[in-house]
């Protein structure tokens, strides 16, 4: 079976279904140290009370209702840090990462297969920030309206200054505008030096590239299959699999990983741009952000008089143009001037603004050292609660462990190391073997290495206890499950 053979019912032309796909598996690594690999910045609350993702969600209302919302992300994802934010939707996740293309025409077919007919996708980076919520609605209208006679759609960002930090799309001028203020894309544009991105500003008919699309699901599809048949064929293996063991994520994680790591900017939109009517550009100006460098963060932030942009315990003497990032802990800083200083429990960040982009290369320096802070931070949040560590030494590693009303962690077992258990708060129900006791307010019990264990929160309260590890390996791979609520029991 193929794509071309992905007959489906359309439904009435007189209902639009409309559904949105969430791209959501990035790592975030240009906001390292506040984003990490479990817990990237589409997870984060950067402005407002809101994660990244959450406010992606939210600004899809009316359009898009929670339970027609799919999300593309991972495994490490949809059962780590991010397991609460997840939780109540569709997911598709990919075992390994393969770029957008071969995301979106997986999507592509889920969203056909699933809702029976041919709905439009509006497809959404989880990790921008929208200011101007009914500007972006009032594009929204046009790119679904202009998708119906199977359009490709992107948004294009009026630039507000010469960005080199962004892909740039360029508008056939003169008589080419198409419907509802919509224009044919001619040509996509790498990211420029300084002059080239002047000159693309004083154009006018160059927008910034901003990585979210409307279309139907039938037409990508046939983009896909046209240009990009090495795509087209994974995904039929994939839907063969699927039909054949009527499990949509074991075939996924059979076949996903054979497909190739390619954008669909690069692998379809390059290719059908300046096409007459095929792929359309909604101008906008909507207060948009990619949120991409900690130099976009202080761009988005609230200001003092001296342009300096401050988040947390921070004092600040006769500085400009600063960011300043913090949490608990008392930052200051005299004198100095362009500097962005961001401050977590375990790691600081100081980067000469403008340069910001370059803090990938710090994640990549601590990849080759093998280092943790790149992964996780201190307080690691878990389906159950969460974790902090409180010391780490050569043989022995110290945490306090919060465990939330009603949990409780997977039944499992540890080779290389045992752990002592205090309690400080709540109650908790332990499993060790064959016992179940229950350990209260400052009692304490021993699990042995090799020891299958459990440990529970029945009560109505948080159950908080310190934990210490002792043996010659100590990283959380050295656990094995065997019963789990959050399905990661491999």
């Amino acid at each position: 079976m193929n794509l071309d053979q992905e007959q489906l019912t359309i439904k009435s032309a007189n209902t639009i279904d409309v559904r949105a796909v969430i791209m959501a598996g990035g790592s975030g690594t240009r906001l390292w140290p506040l984003s990490r690999q479990q817990l990237p910045k589409q997870f984060l609350s950067l402005e407002g009370e809101k994660t990244l993702f959450g406010a992606t969600v939210d600004r899809l209302h009316p359009y898009v209702t929670a339970e027609n919302v799919l999300v593309v992300t991972n495994t490490r994802h949809a059962n780590g840090e991010a397991y609460q934010a997840l939780n109540r939707y569709e997911k598709l996740l990919e075992p390994v990462g393969r770029n957008t293309a071969p995301a979106i025409a997986l999507a592509a077919v889920s969203l056909q297969r699933e809702s029976g007919g041919d709905p439009i996708m509006i497809v959404l980076p989880s990790d921008h920030i929208i200011k101007n919520v009914p500007a972006f609605h009032e594009a929204l209208e046009k790119a679904i309206q202009v998708a119906q006679s199977g359009s490709l759609v992107t948004f294009g960002i009026k630039p507000t200054h010469a960005d080199t930090g962004f892909g740039y799309i360029k508008t056939i001028s003169g008589d080419s505008q198409f419907q509802n203020g919509a224009c044919i894309a001619e040509h996509f544009a790498e990211k420029p030096n300084q002059k080239i991105a002047q000159k693309y500003l004083e154009d006018g008919n160059y927008y910034w590239n901003s990585g979210m699309f409307v279309w139907r699901a039938s037409a990508i599809l046939k983009e896909i299959r046209e240009h990009l048949p090495d795509v087209a064929a994974v995904v039929d293996k994939i839907i063969d699999e699927w039909d054949k063991n009527r499990d949509k994520q074991q075939a996924i994680e059979q076949f996903f990983p054979e497909m190739p790591d390619i954008s669909i900017d690069y692998g379809v939109l390059e290719k059908i741009a300046g096409t007459q009517s095929k792929l359309v550009l909604i101008p906008c100006d909507i207060g948009w952000s990619d949120v991409g460098s900690w130099d976009a963060v202080h761009d988005i932030m609230p200001k003092d008089e001296d342009n300096n942009a401050m988040l947390g315990n921070v004092l600040q003497i006769d500085c400009n143009n600063m960011l300043i990032h913090g949490g608990n802990r008392l930052i200051t800083a005299v004198g100095v001037d362009d500097l962005c200083v961001i401050e977590t429990p375990d790691a600081i960040l100081i980067a000469k603004r403008g340069e910001s982009q370059r803090v990938r290369e710090v994640v990549d320096g601590l990849k080759a050292k093998n280092a943790q802070e790149h992964v996780l931070h201190l307080t690691v949040k878990r389906p159950w609660g969460s974790y902090t560590i409180l010391e780490e030494q050569p043989g022995y590693k110290m945490k306090r462990i919060t465990v939330s009303p009603g949990s409780k962690l997977s039944l499992q077992k540890h080779q290389h190391r045992s752990e002592h258990w205090t309690v400080v708060s709540g109650a908790a129900t332990v499993t060790c073997g064959e016992t179940v006791s229950t350990v209260t307010k400052n009692q304490s019990t021993y699990i042995p290495a090799g020891s299958m264990h459990m440990l529970e929160n029945r009560g109505k309260i948080p159950l908080q206890l310190i934990e210490v590890q002792v043996g010659e390996y100590l990283e959380e791979d050295d656990i094995e499950r065997f019963e789990d609520d959050y399905g990661r029991v491999k």
